[in-house]
Order: structure tokens, then C-alpha cells, then sequence
């Protein structure tokens, strides 16, 4: 299969939330985020659709963004920092659908895509713990944008499963916007 250098990456992500529990929360939290990136840096360079490649560029992009906020805060940066997305994920999709390409949506990759859900799903638990036991206001609320943006990141996930599995179904219910969340 094309995509075990993948499955190895999340593996190793696993290994990242297990040791985040025991070391420093800046250093836990900046290998998950590299790590995210790198992965969806892979999977993008992989898909074979434009329209996935581009939201997996995306994904990768906010990670990267994640971790530099994550160093503005181990930095002492007292300002808001930024974590959120940049672009129109709803615009991606409409680009996938007006294209027609459904033959290279990567229905084999779901498998992978619901283990980064799963890596989404850990991250956000991770920042709401870390949240939780936060003392200064500002590492609070960064903590707290983080989980939310993980958060879209599972929900983002989720709208591309549905949508590699059953493309044509997903455009009959148009009147339904999949993305209102994001």
C-alpha cells in the first residue's frame, strides 16, 4: 500500500500524546503539532485529487501555525495569538465538486483519515486538559482556541469520509451545507 510511511506517522503520534502526559507542555505540545503537519504534508503530496490535496495543504498549514503559537506562548507573548484557518475550506469543496473528479478521492485513504480524526480528537482533549490546568489567562485561552481548532479539524475530517464515500450523495443533499461548522 502507498500509504505506510503514513500509518508509521501515526503510530508515532500516538507515542507523542502517550509522552505528553510526563513532559514539559510546551515541548509535548510542539512535537504533536510538527508531527500533525508532517502528516498531512505527506498525505497531501499522496492524494492524487487537487481539491483533497489543497484542504491536506491547508490542514498542514494551521498545524504549522498552531506550533508557532504554541512558541509565542512558551515565548511569554502576552498578545492574542493567532491559530485559526486561513481560507475557505467550503470553497475547496466546491472546487472538488465543479471539477467532477471523484474517481481520485482516495476512498482507499479512509482508514487514514480516521486515524487523523482520532489524532484531532486527541489533540483537542489534550489542549482542554491543558486548559484546565492552566494558571496564567492568556495560556488558558490559547489552550482553549487550540482544542476549538482541533475540534474543526475532526468535524473537517469528517465532512471529507462522508465525502470520498459517497461523493454523489453528498451532492444531493446540497440544500444540507456539510461545512456550517467549519
Amino acid at each position: 500500500m502507498k500509504f505506510k510511511g503514513l500509518e508509521v506517522k501515526i503510530l508515532l503520534l500516538g507515542i507523542l500524546f502517550l509522552r505528553g502526559k510526563n513532559v514539559d507542555i510546551y515541548k509535548s505540545a510542539l512535537e504533536k503539532e510538527k508531527a500533525a503537519e508532517h502528516f498531512y504534508r505527506d498525505l497531501s503530496e499522496k492524494t492524487i485529487n487537487k481539491g483533497l490535496k489543497s484542504i491536506f495543504s491547508l490542514l498542514a498549514d494551521q498545524e504549522s501555525k498552531h506550533r508557532k503559537a504554541i512558541e509565542q506562548l512558551e515565548a511569554g507573548q502576552q498578545e492574542p495569538l493567532e491559530t485559526g484557518a486561513s481560507g475557505d475550506i467550503s470553497k475547496l469543496f466546491e472546487d472538488i465538486i465543479q471539477s467532477k473528479d471523484f474517481d481520485n478521492l482516495g476512498i482507499d485513504q479512509i482508514e487514514l483519515y480516521k486515524k487523523a480524526q482520532d489524532i484531532e480528537k486527541k489533540s483537542r482533549d489534550f489542549y482542554l486538559e491543558k486548559a484546565e490546568q492552566a494558571k496564567i489567562p492568556i495560556q488558558k485561552k490559547a489552550f482553549l482556541n487550540l482544542a476549538e481548532e482541533e475540534r474543526k479539524h475532526f468535524f473537517l475530517l469528517d465532512n471529507i469520509i462522508e465525502f470520498v464515500s459517497r461523493p454523489y450523495n453528498w451532492l444531493e443533499n446540497a440544500e444540507f451545507f456539510h461545512l456550517e461548522e467549519y
